[in-house]
């Protein structure tokens, strides 16, 4: 199977022992419907695909019959984490942890449903080690609750089975000046947030948002390089036309690549990968 027949959204990239496994959001079932699970693609040069293969199938009885959205996975503590976005059936949405001892899953629910704040409607949890090793989930506080939807961050337990603490908030969408659009007259939405550490040391957060150019890829940085510095969104755009919730990984030859879903439109979407060039900050070639 080539790239450009995958029909995913929210599209993340494990490299690990010499493969890529690309993860993520089933496209007919992203909006619609009942939603049954999620599959890996796996491969070696990032054009031709074996797959897919069903690595997470609703259980029985399971609390979620919709939205699953932006699976990742992580090589962690010697045992593969998958970060996942589900809704309950009282209307509630967050990020769940599951667990499996290979790529391939099969995944099971690790955490004790949701991971992120209660009460709050969240998606998109990614996982970010500090350079102190400990970790931490950033996350989207959805704008359907809030209006203005915001990135926040909260410690985890080092097994990565529940939150510690309180969350806290990095930066709200309307923040994204001059490119940022409203949704529906008064909202903004935060979507995708992805965090890389570069050979210089800088901490960079990934994240998409509506503009005037539609679903587009921003980044923000922190002064001090950690989860608790002040955030400043860049102005400048990483991709401005109709694709995003992306990721950035370095390929099998030690090159930048960023991959997102495009087009931005239902049924139409596949994944997309974009080298970057890295000079101190990030550009697509």
């Amino acid at each position: 199977m080539k790239t450009g027949e995958i029909r995913i959204r929210d599209p993340f990239v494990l490299v690990h022992d010499g493969r890529y496994y690309l993860y993520g959001t089933r496209s007919e079932t992203a909006f619609y419907g009942e939603a049954y699970g999620f599959d890996v693609y796996t491969g070696t040069d990032l054009e031709n695909w074996e797959g897919p293969v069903e690595v997470f199938r609703r259980p029985e009885g399971f609390w979620s019959r919709k939205s699953y959205w932006a699976p990742e996975v992580y090589f962690y503590h010697d045992q593969f984490f998958m970060f996942a976005t589900f809704a309950d059936q009282q209307k509630g949405l967050g990020t769940a942890v599951l667990k499996a001892d290979s790529p391939l899953g099969p995944f099971t629910m690790w955490s004790d449903k949701y991971v992120t704040p209660d009460g709050w409607r969240c998606l998109d949890g990614t996982l970010y080690i500090s350079k102190s090793g400990i970790p931490h989930m950033v996350f989207c506080h959805e704008w359907r609750q809030i209006h203005d939807g915001t990135v926040c961050a909260v410690r985890l337990s080092d097994d990565l089975k529940q939150s510690i603490g309180e969350p806290v908030e990095l930066f709200a969408a309307s923040a994204a000046k001059p490119f940022v659009k409203k949704v529906f007259f008064r909202n903004y939405v935060t979507d995708g947030p992805f965090l890389i550490r570069t050979e210089d040391d800088r901490l960079h957060m990934l994240w998409s948002t509506n503009a005037k150019t539609g679903y587009v890829e921003a980044i923000a940085h922190s002064d001090n390089d950690e989860l608790d510095g002040n955030w400043k969104i860049e102005e400048k755009l990483l991709y401005d036309h109709d694709g995003g919730h992306g990721m950035i990984f370095r390929d099998m030859n030690g090159e930048y690549k960023l991959v997102l879903h495009y087009p931005n439109t239902f049924g139409k979407e596949h994944p997309n990968f974009i080298p970057l060039k890295y000079t101190g900050e990030f550009n697509c070639l």
